[in-house]
């Protein structure tokens, strides 16, 4: 028996469970664990960015890039993004055993995103059953899913969002509307659409806002059959009880980011899993650091806090002695161009005594202070740089016209591919981004999941539709 009597949702011609296992970005979700939530009868989710592929003997194939300009670099992310995510989508495919369905998910905002979602929808046909796609404003997505004959599944934040998507694209290919996915800004994990008008420090009830968006949904004619996804924050359904057969809401599934993190068959080496169980409310992080200039959310580790504390170790300055500008800045930097306050030049000569020896500039007229050391990670990042955004504010790449986004470099930031990758394949958890949605404190707190005890996800699935 299922919570409430949930009840199965006809989509892509089959009938699946309303759960989706969320498309964690870089090999976070792999053929194992979307195969898997699709063998169990859900909705499965592989991650087309920057996905696995394998040598002849099974092995992962490293991403090294070889070419000299970050342009031909660029081409060769273009063509890993294709092959591993072709790779994992058969792979996902005979997991599933032809139970479920199986959606890949993509970034708008990622480096070559439309050539890379074309060339894997061309050699998965029959495969994939809808695409979801969010960061950013996928105004094209409609008409590749028209060409592929796939679902779409834009992923929003607001009902403004959809109703924009809606009245210069969607609309056109309306039938092939399999969902929208409401992520919720303020506990979604990864990058998330927090909007300009919308505090990070307020969060908002997520049914008045999903209410706003089928509201929208069904003044443009769409019908009550497409489910609304809610994604962010769930963790038990029986916490969604009055989102359930609600006529208000029309057909509603549920998301799951985090809890298939800590599954068997989830990808993501045992350092990972373990730091998950021992996570405290509070410990994952609303922050602005990201490369692709969206607010996103993950595990406030060493890392993290190093990236805070560089940004709090940060003076604006003038290029000429201006109001209270009136000092000439004598460390961290040569020439005599940076003028800046009285008590900004005390601090910075503190931080200059304290190891802090490096002025680097950023777009917004400031100068951090860095070690050399660090200084010197962030130069040779910036210059290993592949074009894996398509507009990166680290290291000012942009991925068509003339390749730049015109602004300085900003050291503030982080090299997103290389932290993410490291992190998948079993690099230090404390030098890395570790992305996770806010309830993933639940973990120590769920007796699920007590004496160390890992699901499959089977199980996992099995124990979320009892309401648990």
């Amino acid at each position: 028996m299922s919570f409430k009597g949930l009840k199965p949702i006809t989509y892509g011609g089959r009938e699946v469970w309303p759960l989706v296992e969320g498309g964690k970005g870089v090999s976070a979700t792999n053929h194992m664990s979307s195969g898997a939530w699709a063998a169990a009868g859900g909705i499965g989710t592989v991650s087309a960015v920057n996905a696995d592929s394998y040598d002849p003997e099974g092995k992962i194939i490293p991403q090294i890039y070889h070419a000299l300009t970050r342009k031909e670099r660029h081409l060769e992310l273009i063509q890993y993004g294709i092959d591993g995510a072709v790779e994992q989508v058969k792979r996902a495919y005979d997991v599933s055993n032809g139970k479920g369905a199986i959606n890949i998910n993509i970034l708008w905002e990622m480096g070559g995103a439309q050539p890379i979602l074309e060339g894997i929808l061309e050699r998965t046909k029959g495969l994939i059953t809808g695409v979801t796609c969010g960061a950013g404003m996928p105004y094209k997505l409609a008409e590749i899913a028209q060409r592929f004959n796939v679902h779409y599944l834009p992923i929003v934040s607001s009902a403004r969002a959809f109703r924009a998507l809606w009245k210069r694209s969607y609309s056109k290919v309306s039938e092939l509307l399999g969902a929208v996915v409401y992520e919720d800004p303020w506990l979604a994990g990864g990058h998330n659409g927090l909007s300009n008008a919308e505090d990070p420090r307020k969060p908002e009830d997520p049914y008045p806002r999903v209410k706003a968006l089928r509201d929208t949904m069904r003044a443009e004619g769409v019908s009550d059959s497409v489910p609304i996804v809610m994604a962010g924050g769930v963790w038990f359904l029986r916490e969604w009880d009055n989102w359930i057969d609600n006529p208000e809401l029309g057909q509603i599934a549920f998301q799951f980011g985090t809890r298939p993190l800590l599954t068997e068959e989830s990808p993501i080496p045992m350092g990972w899993k373990n730091a998950l169980r021992e996570l405290e409310p509070g410990d994952v992080l609303l922050h602005k650091f990201s490369p692709t200039g969206f607010y996103s959310s993950a595990v406030r580790n060493p890392f993290l806090r190093s990236l805070e504390a560089r940004s709090e170790r940060q003076v604006p300055y003038s290029k000429v002695a201006a109001g209270e500008h009136t000092v000439q800045l004598d460390v961290g930097v040569k020439g005599k161009n940076f003028w800046v306050t009285p008590a900004d030049l005390n601090r910075a000569r503190a931080w200059f005594g304290a190891g802090f020896t490096e002025g680097l500039r950023t777009p917004d007229d400031t100068i951090i202070f860095v070690s050399p050391a660090e200084r010197a990670v962030i130069k040779q990042d910036q210059s290993d740089c592949m074009g894996c955004l398509s507009h990166c504010g680290f290291s000012s790449w942009k991925d068509h016209d003339d390749y730049t986004t015109g602004r300085l470099a900003d050291p503030r930031s982080f090299c997103i591919q290389k932290t993410l990758q490291d992190i998948a394949h079993g690099g230090p958890i404390d030098e890395n981004l570790m992305f996770a949605g806010h309830a993933a404190y639940r973990f120590k707190q769920d007796p699920f999941y007590s004496n160390n005890f890992t699901p499959t996800v089977k199980e996992l699935v099995d124990r979320i539709l009892t309401g648990d």
